[in-house]
């Protein structure tokens, strides 16, 4: 049987749909830190500088698959960038755990972490980046140092003691 009577296209299945970095649900707003907005910024033009190369070298498979990626990650932060709301530091020394606050925080057991409140396109867990959309950000906005939050994770409640806010 021919492919044309098992699917509309051969181009329909290699395009990889286009979603946001970070799923939004209705309602809420693609928030970002100026510093995420540029690294957003940055990475974008890195790709847009890679792609013409490969572009030149498509007869490969691989270099197809490749092309079709790099497209994809281009128009992901096209869109993130385009629907971003950037919202500017605070021009006064935090207290208060608000979006892009650093907070430093201690467990029952004495481990202490920091993290920084951020939005979903730009939240990485090696930097402690977590996105204000995350229970644990959410348990924490509006804290501060010397309070007290639980939260839930999939393991269960967790709580914590807010230490420090910058």
């Amino acid at each position: 049987m021919s492919k044309a009577f098992l699917r509309e296209s051969d181009a329909a299945d290699d395009e990889p749909v286009l979603r946001p970095l970070a799923p939004l649900l209705p309602g809420q707003k693609n928030l970002l830190t100026p510093e995420g907005a540029q690294r957003l910024r940055d990475e974008l033009n890195r790709l847009l500088v890679t792609r013409p190369p490969l572009v030149v070298q498509t007869a490969s498979p691989d270099a197809k698959r490749e092309l079709r990626q790099l497209d994809h990650r281009i128009r992901q932060l096209e869109q993130s960038l385009r629907t971003a709301e950037i919202v500017p530091p605070s021009p006064i020394l935090r207290s208060v755990v608000e979006f892009g606050a650093y907070v430093s925080v201690r467990d029952v057991h004495g481990d202490e972490s920091r993290y920084r409140i951020v939005g979903p396109d730009e939240t990485d867990t090696e930097l402690g980046f977590i996105s204000h959309l995350s229970p644990l950000a959410r348990g924490l906005m509006g804290t501060t140092a010397g309070q007290h939050i639980t939260f839930r994770t999939p393991r269960g409640p967790r709580a914590l003691e807010v230490t420090a806010v910058g």
